[in-house]
């Protein structure tokens, strides 16, 4: 939903003709972010490995289920006749 609402928010509108970010607070949203190199925080650390660690699992379980599809796929497409 994050995603989602970003999106909306960073979108300038027709009417408007800014986005409703910069007519709440009057500037554009950070798009960008730079990584620390040291934090204050170990939680913050262990957050970033335990979202990275899921990011990849679902990297991993969308090629399965990609690859899976595409054996399905190509076992009901209908080969071409050779003359």
């Amino acid at each position: 939903m994050f995603i989602t609402e970003f999106a909306y928010n960073n979108k300038i509108h027709l009417a408007t003709k800014i986005s409703p970010f910069k007519a709440n607070y009057s500037q554009d949203p950070r798009i960008e972010f730079e990584e620390r190199r040291e934090g204050k925080y170990e939680a913050v650390g262990r957050f970033i490995e335990k979202m990275r660690k899921i990011q990849e699992e679902v990297k991993v379980a969308l090629g399965k289920v990609q690859e899976e599809m595409r054996k399905f796929v190509d076992r009901k497409q209908k080969k071409e006749k050779e003359y």
